[in-house]
C-alpha cells in the first residue's frame, strides 16, 4: 500500500467506518494509525467464518426459515448504512462473517473498501463491485443506495436456491445477463419455496431501481415479517457446489456449472 491513491482509499474507508459505529451486524472499527508507508486499521476480530461456510457446516439442516434469519440481518445493517448516507457497493456472501462459532452468533458485514458516501439526490458513476452482484444502474453509471438492494437480492437468491441468478463465463457476459436476462424461479427448489419468498426476491431484482424495494421496505415485506415457520430443507449439494464455484479455477468453474445445472433440472 504505497501509492497515494491506495492510501486515500483506505482513509476514505476509515472515515466511513468511523461514521457507522454501533450496529450489531457491522464489523466494529476501533482505531487507525499511519506511518510513512502504510495505514493500519484496527477492527473487530470475527472468528465464526464466512456465511456460506456456516451454511454448509449445518450438514443439511438448513431451511427457508434459516435463510430468512440471515437476510433479515443483512437488511438491518444495510438500512443502517443507507440512513447514514453510505452505500457499500460490494455486498456479497464472502463479505459477511460470523462473530463466533456459536449457533446464534451475529452476522457481520465487512470490507468497506469500495464504499462511499452518497446524498439522497446524488448519483455515483464509477463501476465498482463484484460482477455477479453489480446492479444494472451501476453498469449505466448512475446509481445510489438502490444498488446495494440489488446485491442483497442476488444474495437472497443464492441463499434460497444455491445458484446465482445471472450466469456467464466472462465478465462481459455477466454484465449482459444482468442488463437483459431475467432470473429463473422454475428450477428446484423454487417450486417448493413460499410465494412470499419468491415475491421478496423478485422485488429486489427489479431492473428498474425506482421500483426496487428500499432496505426499510424490504424489512416490512410479508416474508420478512411473517411468523409462519417454513420447514422446507434446501439441498446441501447445491450449496457445496456453489461454495466450490466461488473458490475454483475458471476451468473447474465451467465443469461445476454444468453439474449444478444438471442437478437443478433433476
Amino acid at each position: 500500500m504505497t501509492t497515494a491513491i491506495a492510501i486515500e482509499d483506505v482513509r476514505r474507508e476509515v472515515r466511513i467506518l468511523s461514521s457507522l459505529a454501533g450496529h450489531i451486524n457491522l464489523v466494529q472499527f476501533y482505531d487507525a494509525f499511519e506511518d510513512e508507508e502504510n495505514v493500519y486499521v484496527v477492527m473487530e476480530l470475527c472468528k465464526g467464518g464466512e456465511l456460506l461456510d456456516r451454511i454448509l457446516a449445518r450438514g443439511g439442516k438448513y431451511s427457508e426459515g434459516d435463510a430468512k434469519v440471515i437476510i433479515h440481518q443483512i437488511l438491518s445493517v444495510a438500512s443502517f448504512c443507507h440512513l447514514q448516507g453510505v452505500v457499500h457497493r460490494d455486498l456479497k456472501p464472502e463479505n459477511f462473517l460470523f462473530m463466533s462459532k456459536d449457533e446464534n452468533s451475529a452476522l457481520k458485514v465487512i470490507d468497506f473498501g469500495l464504499s462511499d458516501f452518497v446524498k439522497p439526490d446524488d448519483r455515483l458513476n464509477d463501476i465498482v463491485g463484484s460482477a455477479y452482484y453489480v446492479a444494472p444502474e451501476v453498469l449505466h453509471r448512475s446509481y445510489g443506495t438502490e444498488a446495494d438492494m440489488w446485491s442483497i437480492g442476488v444474495i437472497a437468491y443464492i441463499l434460497l436456491c444455491g445458484s446465482r441468478p445471472f450466469w456467464a463465463r466472462t465478465e462481459s457476459g455477466i454484465f449482459r445477463a444482468v442488463l437483459k436476462a431475467e432470473p429463473s424461479f422454475d428450477e428446484i427448489p423454487w417450486p417448493t419455496l413460499s410465494a412470499e419468498a419468491k415475491d421478496f426476491v423478485r422485488r429486489l431484482l427489479n431492473k428498474d431501481y425506482r421500483k426496487r424495494m428500499t432496505a426499510a421496505q424490504a424489512l416490512c415485506h410479508p416474508w420478512i415479517r411473517g411468523t409462519q415457520e417454513v420447514k422446507i430443507n434446501l439441498d446441501m449439494i447445491i450449496y457445496r457446489l456453489m461454495r466450490a464455484y466461488i473458490s475454483s479455477s475458471s476451468l473447474r468453474k465451467s465443469a461445476l456449472r454444468v453439474i449444478l445445472l444438471l442437478l437443478q433440472r433433476h
